[in-house]
């Protein structure tokens, strides 16, 4: 029996028969997967019988796929599992979690080069502050700050990448928000600086640029196409983003810095509470994937990210609260053999295997986990109230692997110590409220009568 190849061949079948959506009942008998189908003119007949393991195709009140008896029972079970999960996929497939994934893959690429230079930074303010390798401190500035000051361009080209443009073109459109000429440039009284609106101006920018790209395209003769295409987009787009994007996107990063400031400075533990509890919860929904040009908006604007540190301490509520499962569940062995593959990994910010392994099969220590980057997150997020502002040069990593990242305004040391107290507020509570409340105790059982 060769169960990959049985995966191999429902996974083959599915597509050629339509998809998830023209599916509506999966059976079989001794030798045949037998499907009702919405439309079978989107069948591949041909293809089907093709297919290596496909013995032939019968069309009846069912469209029957002859597979030999055994193996036609195999690839059902197969078919059916893979029938759930695409068409799960496709009910989480909602429009608001399809843009945020797309922007998603707008910046994801990008963080990489974020952490690299965001170490880099780091390092070079500790080589500042401690006044050693003065020669080399400005070519690690150089070449920690150069892809900062240039991150609208390649915004610029994977939005248009992302959205079905042309990758160049739309880097050509988003240069303009970096370009040090538009401070030259003056409209409706008020002069622009060079970057203003950062990655959302160079966002929208490229996106503009796709669209008019892609209705060019539709109306240019071939023969200009070529010539007029790519002028109309970048003529059009930049006029655009110099007149409204920039102001546009300039006010709305502005609001985000000032408002994220203000968060903390006034609210700073009730708000740390908040982000440390919600961010699992976010996570398993999709919906953090909106935060990412926000971080990317701040650590263009201020150096740092306030947030990621505050986001951070859900991990440590997550390791904290299957630490507590592991203790408190002895005899589970396969159980606690997860936990301590995951662990490390979870130790460095990397919760998935933690999450979907651990806490949220079993339910109660998921909520707890919550609670436990709740404590954190107010730890963290009250040291900001009192001015000691816990931030990072960069995006990606979280748990122990953010601390060479890390930066504040009361320097690195103090920056390291809140966000180490607030690891460990996340763990203990995490710890203390799964051991306590968040696993089910075992029905008393009543003493058995003396003989």
């Amino acid at each position: 029996m060769n169960t990959s190849y049985d995966t191999d061949t429902a996974a083959a079948i599915l597509p050629l028969v339509g998809g998830p959506a023209n599916i509506t009942s999966v059976a079989h008998c001794m030798t045949r997967l037998r499907l009702g189908l919405v439309d079978r003119s989107t069948v591949d007949g041909e293809a089907l019988r093709a297919l290596p393991g496909v013995l032939g195709v019968v069309e009846d009140d069912t469209y029957q796929i002859v597979l030999g008896p055994g193996a036609v029972a195999r690839v059902t079970a197969d078919f059916e599992a893979l029938l759930r999960k695409e068409t799960q996929k496709a009910r989480n497939a909602t429009p608001v979690k399809l843009a945020l994934r797309r922007v998603a893959n707008v910046f994801v690429p990008l963080i990489p080069a974020l952490i690299g230079c965001g170490v880099l930074a780091g390092l070079n303010g500790l080589l500042l502050n401690l006044g050693w390798l003065p020669s080399l401190t400005p070519a690690l500035a150089a070449i920690a700050t150069a892809f900062m000051a240039l991150i609208a361009v390649f915004v610029g080209l994977n939005t248009a990448k992302e959205f079905g443009g042309t990758p160049v073109l739309g880097g050509a459109v988003a240069a303009v928000v970096v370009y040090p000429g538009v401070a030259k440039v003056t409209a409706f009284g008020v002069t622009l600086a060079p970057g203003q609106g950062g990655v959302l101006g160079a966002l929208a920018a490229a996106l503009l640029g796709t669209y008019v790209e892609k209705w060019c395209r539709r109306r240019v003769p071939g023969a200009l196409d070529v010539l007029l295409t790519p002028t109309v987009t970048v003529l059009v787009s930049g006029l655009a983003t110099l007149y409204v994007l920039m102001y546009a996107a300039g006010a709305v990063s502005s609001a985000i810095g000032t408002a994220a400031n203000w968060l903390l400075t006034t609210t700073g533990a009730f708000a740390g509470a908040v982000l440390g509890g919600l961010f699992l919860p976010l996570v398993m929904l999709g919906l953090h994937q909106a935060l990412i040009p926000i971080h990317t908006t701040l650590i263009e604007q201020q150096g740092h990210t306030v947030l990621l540190p505050l986001l951070a301490m859900a991990g440590a509520g997550q390791v904290g609260a299957c630490l507590a499962v592991y203790v408190r569940l002895r005899h589970d062995v396969a159980l606690r053999t997860t936990i301590r593959s995951a662990l490390p990994a979870g130790l460095l910010g990397v919760g998935e295997p933690l999450i979907y392994g651990v806490s949220l099969p079993l339910g109660r220590p998921f909520l707890t986990a919550c609670v436990g980057g709740a404590a954190g997150g107010a730890f963290v997020g009250l040291f900001a109230m009192l001015g000691d502002q816990v931030g990072s040069t960069a995006i990606g990593p979280s748990g122990w692997a953010l601390f060479p990242l890390l930066a504040g305004r009361g320097g690195l040391g103090t920056a390291v110590a809140v966000y180490a107290g607030g690891l460990v507020t996340g763990y203990a509570v995490g710890f203390a409220t799964t051991y306590f409340f968040g696993l089910r105790r075992p029905p008393a059982t009543a003493p058995e009568p003396s003989p």
